[in-house]
């Protein structure tokens, strides 16, 4: 039997931006190399972080249809997103709302099920993403940085499912500095590609100029970059991974932010960040270098 909705279903639910919730997995690898645990972590741990990734993918999901259900008129004016299922017609408003309901539904009663800590951090996400679809997307600067907020919610949801772990402060101002750059380049591109100014598709559009997008983006990639290397080279880092040598995997990180600015700008591909970080060959080069760098310094400190 044929099942012809079900796929326009599952493009709503935008299963190509799931790739976000990969920050979940940050505080296992970040707490991997932690000589100064008591019980050192080990890979049986994921048993935990896996299943909360996966409910973030659920509740995401849900999250994109409701915010689509809220736009499906002003993405019918935009000349991309006027082909989602929703906005489209291929899923009907109902049915959206019910699978969306189904959701969330699961995805909260399931971080129940994992771990209360967790799934107070997955209630706060949930609602900071409602209310952002309802009302704060359509304030400017508010509206990314409650996009950059989800990422650090990601990252402690990430940290809280496990045992006595706790996520450097830093590490977060680095987390929530790199979503609000991504952010700001999709806005720039956003603000490129709408010839209206934004007054149909996104309002808020018109509350935003290009050269402060620009100054903004500069800032935030600087800031970024300040913040990494401060943490590499923290005391209580040093102790924690027992190595001062972190620093030699600034220049990865230096590349990949000079690269993506590369790719907004000179090839205008600020819009779909998930996409790129999965298709760019330089971007994963420098990921796989970075990781191997990381490698190599746990090995020989």
């Amino acid at each position: 039997m044929k099942y012809p909705v079900l796929h326009p279903v599952i493009l709503a639910l935008r299963p190509s931006q799931w790739t976000k919730n990969l920050v979940v997995l940050a505080a296992f690898f970040f707490a991997f190399g932690d000589r100064t645990r008591e019980v050192p972590l080990m890979l049986v741990n994921l048993a935990s972080v896996i299943p909360a990734a996966i409910l973030f993918c659920l509740v995401s999901g849900g999250i994109y249809l409701l915010n689509d259900i809220r736009d499906i008129e002003a993405d019918r004016h935009h000349p991309v997103k006027r082909r989602r299922p929703i906005a489209s017609g291929a899923v009907s408003v109902p049915l959206a709302a019910r699978v969306a309901a189904a959701c969330l539904g699961g995805g909260l009663g399931g971080a129940v099920l994992l771990s209360r800590p967790f799934a107070a951090v997955l209630l706060a996400y949930v609602l900071m993403q409602v209310v952002y679809s309802f009302g704060l997307k359509q304030v400017a600067l508010v509206d990314i940085m409650v996009i950059a907020s989800g990422f650090v919610l990601r990252a402690i949801a990430g940290a809280v499912v496990l045992p006595d772990v706790t996520i450097s402060p830093w590490l977060l101002l680095c987390t929530f500095l790199l979503a609000l750059f991504l952010a700001l380049c999709k806005r720039r591109h956003e603000k490129r590609l709408v010839t209206d100014g934004g007054n149909r598709h996104r309002p808020t559009l018109e509350k935003y100029d290009k050269r402060l997008l620009d100054l903004l983006i500069a800032i935030t990639a600087s800031s970024t970059l300040v913040s990494y290397s401060i943490y590499t080279l923290w005391p209580r880092t040093v102790e924690k991974f027992g190595t001062s040598t972190l620093g030699f995997t600034i220049p990865f990180v230096v590349f990949g932010i000079f690269r993506y600015l590369d790719l907004a700008y000179r090839h205008e591909r600020g819009d779909r960040p998930e996409r790129i970080l999965l298709t760019d060959l330089p971007l994963l080069l420098d990921l796989a270098l970075y990781g191997c760098a990381v490698l190599v310094i746990f090995a020989l400190r």
